[in-house]
């Protein structure tokens, strides 16, 4: 896809002491809605939505997360959950916001689902681009939900990148090695339509990963997930989120699991959807901007008009 014409540029705000963000900002005075990346993106994954919803009537800000893009590394060493949400919250008390609307995708998501239950006075509602949802096993099992399968073995890079992190990073010598690495997730590794980016695109998105203490930082996430680097609070995935969600989700993609509609009315009892978005894998804000774009705009028409 052809980038925009003109590109948001990062400003930096501090949301703690010393400690600053890469934001991308639209629409100042608009109704607060923030734009949360994942792996293996940047803020960047947004800059075909901002102008558009900031023109809608959104004061539209996509943060790079702590470690990713050109924010600050962490200060504390913490790249979970609650880390993140505290970013998220000294950002909005920074900008003046009371609430937010919190849309994600991936890491994104996950960040936002756990913002919503961490501190549901901040958050007004949730956009989820993906099938992430919380952890809600025992739940799942009582509706008569299957538990989901065990993942193809497209997914080595959760080993790889939880347990070798260090030695992953050593292998990517080059910025060249590094960008291509991250370029995978766009291609063979089926997250996407085969098509769905561009050599251009690709320049444009991977090009923060071609530093190696940023592509060391991504990983940081998944040895949270595989249990190799310690939590700075439990996360709040263990109930479902009782703020309104609208739930999108690209058919083109193996990240999906099994019993999602069921899934999503246990984890999300507020939701509108799960929407199946043919034509477009896991980079939605990427892939079928436009209709990210109307979606986010119809599920927030009231508040818009407020």
């Amino acid at each position: 896809m052809t980038l925009p014409a003109e590109l948001v540029a990062p400003t930096t705000i501090e949301v703690s002491p010393g400690h600053r963000l890469a934001v991308r900002r639209r629409g100042n005075g608009g109704v607060p809605l923030v734009l949360l990346h994942g792996f293996p993106c940047t803020s960047r994954i947004w800059s075909h939505n901002l102008a558009p919803l900031a023109e809608a009537g959104f004061d539209v800000v996509a943060p790079d997360l702590r470690g990713y893009g050109d924010s600050d590394f962490a200060p504390d060493g913490f790249y979970d959950l609650n880390a993140f949400a505290s970013d998220l919250v000294g950002l909005f008390d920074q900008l003046g916001w009371d609430r937010a609307v919190v849309a994600g995708h991936d890491l994104g998501a996950m960040v936002a689902i756990d913002l919503a239950n961490r501190h549901p006075g901040r958050v007004d509602r949730l956009v989820i681009l993906d099938d992430s949802m919380p952890d809600l096993a025992e739940a799942f099992a009582a509706a008569g939900i299957a538990p989901t399968r065990p993942k193809p073995a497209v997914y080595d890079y959760h080993r790889l990148q939880g347990l070798h992190a260090d030695a992953l990073v050593a292998q990517l010598a080059t910025p060249e090695q590094r960008r291509r690495y991250i370029g995978e997730f766009y291609g063979h590794r089926l997250w996407c339509p085969p098509d769905a980016f561009d050599e251009d695109d690709l320049a444009f998105l991977t090009e923060p990963y071609g530093d190696a203490a940023r592509l060391r930082a991504s990983f940081a996430d998944y040895e949270v997930v595989m249990g190799t680097r310690p939590l700075s609070a439990p996360e709040m995935l263990d109930r479902p989120v009782q703020q309104p969600a609208l739930v999108l989700i690209g058919t083109d993609q193996v990240t999906i699991g099994d019993n999602v509609e069921q899934r999503c009315a246990v984890a999300f009892p507020a939701a509108v959807g799960p929407f199946w978005v043919k034509g477009a894998g896991h980079f939605m804000p990427w892939e079928r901007p436009e209709m990210i774009n109307r979606a986010i705009r119809s599920f927030c028409g009231d508040l818009l008009k407020t």
